[in-house]
């Protein structure tokens, strides 16, 4: 077991999937509730034609860095941010490998923009008028948290973590298998009395397989261990780091 001096309060969450479009969704559903389910993203920092035009893997990623946000009661302009996703926009990428290798001239610019792995980080600083640092990482959620954590153990007053994962289409699957949209968004800061706070520890082993009422073959799913775990209140979440390593997140409320 190695300790990691890395601890938070947690301010803020926002979630989106389409069978628990939002937190508080999420926890109706693990309590047993009726819950409707959501269509399609819609953060309202993007005007309705950026709306249309967004993928929604960066739809998704808004929605829920914005419902963190307000649920943290911080300004989204001031915070420094970490946007993780294992495999960005697979859609896009499938379409730019096929139209690269039947009709190249007609590659659209708006799918290459789309397609960088900063996308939906890049649409936040912009929506948000965010003036602070933007990281984009690929990689698990645990990777993610980790760093979201340095940051704040460097100096950070508060960082925004966005996790967020979509569809695998065609071939892609067979490589990146990846089902359905997730996004999930904590407000980060110091570990305070009285805040939901988290304690990182990295350990050997498996973690186990994601055990989640929704979206539980999407890439980002350990973060729904993470999310049900805050919900119930005290406990522990264990999150895939790598092969043979665990984060254990444990978590208890001041």
């Amino acid at each position: 077991m190695t300790a990691i001096p890395l601890t938070a309060g947690i301010e803020g969450l926002g979630l989106w999937t389409a069978q628990a479009p939002s937190w508080a969704a999420f926890r109706g559903l693990l309590a047993g509730a009726a819950v409707e389910e959501g269509t399609r993203p819609a953060p309202a920092l993007l005007p309705p034609n950026e709306r249309r035009r967004a993928p929604d893997t960066v739809l998704v990623a808004l929605e829920a860095a914005q419902a963190a946000c307000l649920d943290a009661g911080r300004d989204p302009s001031t915070l420094p941010s970490v946007f993780v996703s294992t495999y960005g926009d697979l859609a896009i990428t499938e379409h730019l490998c096929q139209t690269l290798a039947t009709a190249p001239l007609e590659l659209s610019p708006t799918r290459f923009h789309n397609s960088v792995h900063n996308a939906a980080a890049g649409y936040w600083t912009i929506a948000a008028g965010a003036m602070e640092p933007a990281t984009a990482i690929s990689a698990d959620f645990a990777m993610g948290l980790l760093e979201a954590l340095a940051q704040l153990a460097t100096g950070a007053g508060a960082v925004l973590l966005v996790g967020y994962d979509g569809q695998a289409p065609g071939l892609l699957r067979q490589v990146a298998p990846t089902e359905g949209l997730l996004g999930g968004a904590l407000v980060l800061g110091p570990a305070t009395a009285g805040r939901p706070r988290l304690r990182l520890v990295l350990v050997d082993g498996e973690a186990p397989a994601v055990a989640a009422p929704v979206a539980a073959g999407n890439a980002m799913a350990p973060l729904l261990v993470l999310f049900a775990a805050i919900a119930r209140g005290d406990g522990v979440a264990l999150l895939p780091a790598g092969p043979g390593r665990v984060l254990r997140v444990e978590l208890d409320h001041g």
